[in-house]
């Protein structure tokens, strides 16, 4: 596989990691937030103007955590990071205008989740995303993100290397989220339809694991990363398709459910960790997702960068104050971290300070 010129651009180290991030990517994530808070808080309609200030409130780690991935190309972070920020700002938006929605239709959480299609298509024409619902006038919030990102990809030099595969894996996720939230009863018998499919392409994952794996974007984020390389060529865009998708991106979002299991049950939400006998098969799992997303990365030529993101996987969802607060988890979480890598602890120290600093800052 060919390997970039700037390979010795990308942090292979925590500490050189972790100074690009507190000097480069937070503060300029940070920004973008900024930014796009402005937008929001002009938004007409009530309802849409709250889940949208309230995705950016209670989910701006989402868009910090997937901002690492600019510190692999500092040189095309001025892309990078609003194309990531807008991005996972759609995918927090609709996830609460879904999750809180005053609709149960599966045709408006699809043309919602049109725009995600329409973000990563620099020749998609935006259209009215809430035409199938009552809640209407954004004040053009949700098309300064589409555009945004698409004027990005745009830009990315070898985006026509893997717009494919990044667009197979919003269609997915796109799937996911119109099944997950359509009514209570047909949740559990659309998504298990929609994952025979794929269940000899992955036979070591359980369907709900395949789920979680399509709920993540940081694969659509590394194949950004990617294409801000001029030199990419197409067998290293598909390599980073394969070593992200299933095994990386499932952990992702594994750990995202399992700090959010109470806060679900109470919401009413589905969540991939209940379909496990017990707890220790729970830990049992996860602990065999880590095993295969640190083996699949391996295939990569800065295979030490791509460690680093798992480690602070776990380091950032384990850490999070969530798991204090139930006791299973935090069993869980400490079945998890025994034997931790000194990788895992620095990343978890790291965790903490930010979030400490972001609490003074509110």
């Amino acid at each position: 596989m060919q390997v970039s010129k700037r390979a010795d651009l990308v942090p292979t180290t925590p500490i050189r990691l972790m100074y690009r991030v507190y000097k480069y990517i937070l503060p300029e994530v940070r920004l973008e937030l900024d930014r796009l808070r402005v937008v929001a808080e002009r938004i007409p309609d009530p309802e849409l103007r709250t889940q949208a200030l309230a995705s950016m409130n209670s989910k701006q780690f989402h868009c910090e955590g997937g901002g690492v991935y600019a510190a692999a190309n500092l040189g095309a972070r001025h892309l990078l990071i609003p194309l990531i920020v807008s991005l996972q700002t759609i995918s927090d938006y609709l996830d609460n205008l879904c999750d809180r929605s005053t609709s149960l239709d599966e045709d408006d959480f699809r043309l919602l989740h049109q725009s995600m299609l329409d973000a990563v298509d620099p020749d998609a024409r935006p259209r009215d995303y809430y035409a199938l619902r009552a809640e209407r006038d954004d004040g053009g919030y949700l098309h300064e993100l589409v555009s945004t990102c698409q004027k990005c990809v745009k830009s990315l030099p070898s985006y026509e290397k893997v717009q494919a595969h990044v667009i197979e894996l919003v269609g997915l996720y796109r799937d996911l989220q119109v099944y997950k939230h359509i009514v209570r009863e047909r949740r559990e018998p659309q998504l298990l339809g929609w994952w025979k499919p794929y269940r000899d392409r992955f036979p070591n994952l359980q369907w709900n694991e395949f789920a979680a794996a399509t709920g993540s974007t940081l694969g659509m984020f590394m194949l950004f990363v990617a294409a801000s390389d001029e030199e990419l060529t197409e067998e290293a865009a598909i390599a980073i398709y394969r070593a992200y998708f299933p095994h990386v991106c499932g952990l992702h979002i594994m750990l995202d459910y399992l700090i959010d299991q109470e806060e679900d049950r109470i919401g009413g939400d589905l969540n991939f960790c209940n379909y496990y006998a017990d707890q220790s098969a729970l830990v049992d799992r996860i602990g065999d997702i880590v095993h295969w997303a640190r083996k699949d990365v391996l295939t990569l030529p800065h295979w030490r960068f791509h460690r680093m993101i798992i480690e602070g996987l776990l380091a950032l969802y384990l850490s999070d104050p969530k798991v204090r607060e139930q006791p299973d988890v935090k069993r869980v979480s400490r079945k998890l971290m025994r034997g931790s890598p000194l990788t895992r602890l620095f990343f978890w120290g790291n965790s903490v300070w930010i979030r400490m600093q972001q609490s003074s800052h509110r």
